[in-house]
């Protein structure tokens, strides 16, 4: 059986804040402000699954600043999920919120309702890039914040956003390694889509954004993806959902349906090259061990790293061996260099 959120959707309305590429108050004056009632019926479905492992999941409250919405109606929603995780039949409770919306009182109210894991959307630890996108945060605010919802017990999760505007590759690069000295739990990955209707989209139409092409934010995402599992930090976002919302409010930006699997035949891909080097491989023919799992990340989306790796000279075999870890790779000693 899997292990899956049982997610609630809690729109924008606690959010005190209009963030440079945030549609969420068009999407909240559109959306039906979840009762205590649609918490239990989500959970109740969750538990006539067959195929979803609840005694291991979590209900998770989403939306973004879920500790900024009215207090009795936050405790409502929390009490309504805190019967099952008293009862054992769900594992805990998740919620995400704002760097600055948390304090020892914020904590210890959700610690009485069950809540396990705390998410934080940082976005970025530049100062510059946090004031040009209208997030109402400092970096600091992210540091104190994961302090103390790790010294209270949580499971702390942190939110980042490549290519935001007035960032750049070193900006994001520099965000990951300071998010990750905070030694986070998990993480979420996301490159800056612009959508309908935020003023991201106005600054795009005027020129004074430039959106990363995908190869780019592939590029640089695959370097974070190493950063964070060379820290043993969990990745467990890569990418916006693959959504009807994205296709119908998206502008322009990175956004690809299976982007954390680009990422991953990226590294794939360079671990190759950094392979051939370490060893003194040439080029020529080649066979590739990968264990099963790997193979097509290996392989990459239409054939992409071994047409790459063609052009270089290389002429790939691939072949499945589940001798080899998952993220390894290795070349048969037989092949002539």
């Amino acid at each position: 059986m899997k292990t899956s959120n049982i997610a609630i959707f809690v729109p924008h309305n606690g959010c005190p804040h209009m963030c440079s590429f945030c549609n969420q108050r068009e999407i909240t004056g559109q959306a039906t402000q979840p009762t205590p009632q649609d918490v239990v019926d989500a959970v109740e479905i969750a538990l006539n699954s067959i195929s979803t492992d609840t005694q291991n999941s979590e209900i998770g409250f989403f939306g973004g600043s879920f500790t900024a919405i009215d207090r009795q109606y936050m405790i409502s929603l929390l009490k309504a999920a805190y019967t099952y995780v008293k009862s054992g039949q769900i594992h805990g409770i998740r919620l995400s919120t704002r760097p600055d919306c948390i304090d020892t009182e914020i904590l210890d109210i959700l610690k009485s309702y069950g809540v396990t894991s705390i998410e934080l959307g940082a976005q970025s630890m530049d100062d510059d890039v946090l004031i040009a996108n209208h997030r109402g945060h400092t970096p600091q605010d992210v540091i104190n914040s994961s302090r103390l919802i790790k010294k209270y017990g949580f499971s702390l999760g942190l939110q980042m956003m490549t290519g935001l505007y007035k960032s750049d590759d070193q900006k994001d690069y520099y965000t990951a390694k300071a998010l990750a000295d905070l030694q986070p739990d998990t993480m979420r990955i996301y490159p800056t889509i612009v959508m309908k209707n935020t003023q991201l989209a106005d600054l795009y139409r005027s020129g004074k954004y430039i959106v990363p092409a995908l190869d780019n934010a592939v590029n640089l995402c695959a370097k974070l993806l190493q950063l964070f599992h060379k820290n043993n930090i969990k990745v467990i976002r890569l990418g916006l959902h693959s959504s009807d919302s994205v296709g119908e409010n998206r502008v322009a930006g990175p956004w690809h349906p299976a982007f954390a699997e680009l990422c991953q035949s990226e590294i794939f891909y360079n671990d190759f090259l950094l392979y051939c080097q370490r060893h003194s491989i040439g080029t020529g023919d080649k066979t590739v061990l990968v264990n099963p799992k790997s193979l097509s990340k290996f392989i990459g989306q239409k054939k992409s790293n071994i047409k790459k790796l063609s052009k270089l000279g290389y002429n790939i075999v691939v072949k499945a061996d589940d001798t080899i870890l998952a993220d390894e790779i290795k070349i048969e000693e037989n092949i002539s260099k």
